[in-house]
């Protein structure tokens, strides 16, 4: 479970201030894939960022009683002159994977082949971002945090990427952020949705959609 607890967090840039997180107290339940939804700016990713630990809130806390992974294809923490295999061994030690587990899973799913040996600085776009989606999916974590990703490369690779990570929502269960409701229909059971700094939990995913199409009919009307 993922608990926020009077969770605060206020942005002030050249004399504005903007409340993303407005006390916010909420529970997201082991196991479930949870969607979370709002307008452009509502906060959606800085709320995954406090909840992966990379930003912190102004007040209030976050508990956890299982892991929780960092946003799934995030390359932003990889050493750019690391190579990708070295990169994915500081990976597993960190989390206490097995590091040759890791290299081995990575190798065989990023399909980079000898690039995999080269400084990560080297990487296309692309590259770095198929080390980065093979890295997540190598940790295995109870709750994955997904901000917008998609999958990178031809038909036959995001097949297999799609099949790695229904596999890990199989055990597992997600925070995901995503504008295409059809990839929070078939990735998540219930949702959440975040407008004007408020969180409204729904235990059906159906609900939260209507209640953030209610949203932005309302705000389109002025």
């Amino acid at each position: 479970m993922i608990r926020l607890e009077n969770l605060t967090k206020i942005y002030k840039l050249n004399g504005m201030t903007k409340m993303v997180a407005d006390n916010i107290t909420a529970d997201f339940p082991t196991g479930v894939s949870v969607g979370l939804l709002g307008r452009n700016g509502a906060g959606k990713s800085s709320l995954l960022r406090m909840i992966s630990g990379a930003m912190l809130p102004t007040s209030g806390r976050i508990l956890s009683t299982g892991t929780i992974s960092w946003p799934v294809g995030f390359s932003g923490s990889f050493n750019g002159e690391l190579t990708g295999e070295q990169n994915c061994r500081f990976v597993a030690r960190v989390y206490g994977v097995d590091t040759g587990e890791m290299r081995d899973f990575v190798e065989d799913f990023a399909e980079l082949g000898d690039h995999f040996y080269l400084p990560f600085r080297t990487y296309s776009s692309g590259m770095r971002a198929r080390l980065a989606f093979g890295v997540s999916m190598a940790v295995p974590f109870d709750t994955y945090l997904v901000d917008e990703v998609s999958a990178v490369g031809d038909a036959s690779f995001k097949a297999k990427s799609k099949r790695v990570f229904n596999a890990r929502m199989a055990t597992s269960g997600a925070l995901v952020v995503s504008h295409s409701l059809a990839t929070l229909r078939g990735i998540c059971d219930a949702g959440a949705v975040l407008e004007h700094g408020r969180l409204s939990y729904y235990h059906d995913l159906e609900d939260a959609i209507d209640a953030h199409m209610a949203n932005m009919e309302r705000a389109a009307a002025g």
